[in-house]
């Protein structure tokens, strides 16, 4: 699978990581930056790349997931979300990243690299991307709802 990840200054340690440790798990792994430490970066245009690049390969028929990291993932979350056909979750524990994928179908994940030991965000990532989505008709039928809202701007009952 292609995982595409990005970071700000305070993930950037847990980045290295994960970009080490799925690449040697057999994933091609995408660095979307940043290529250094900067306490003053700007996360946003790192974690849009990233969003941006897992649409483009699912619509090309290619398996991408992402992840976006920072202090406490939320600011990254927010950017990623922003990303047409993304549907970016905030993980904070194993049943967090793998609801998110059974329910939600998330595509990209977010965890707060000051929130967890690298042991525990390692396996917060390796859960999102190891659990498949349920397919129930409840949640596609939800989801469904959210991308109509997402590409008209009509709310559906």
């Amino acid at each position: 699978m292609r995982v595409h990840i990005a970071t700000d200054h305070a993930g950037l340690e847990l980045s290295a990581h994960l970009i080490a440790h799925l690449g040697a798990a057999g994933h091609d792994v995408v660095d979307h930056g940043p290529a250094s430490y900067d306490p003053e970066d700007d996360d946003p245009a790192f974690c849009i790349n990233a969003a941006a690049a897992v649409v483009e390969d699912r619509t090309a028929g290619r398996e991408a997931l992402g992840i976006v990291l920072g202090g406490s993932g939320n600011g990254e979350q927010i950017a990623a979300n922003k990303v047409r056909g993304v549907r970016a979750a905030l993980a904070w524990n194993l049943d967090t990243a793998k609801l998110a994928r059974q329910h939600n179908d998330a595509n990209v994940v977010a965890v707060g690299g000051r929130q967890h030991s690298l042991q525990e965000a390692t396996a917060i990532i390796e859960a999102f991307l190891a659990e498949p989505f349920s397919g129930a008709e409840r949640h596609a039928r939800r989801i469904g709802k959210i991308a109509t809202y997402e590409t008209t701007g009509r709310i559906v009952d």
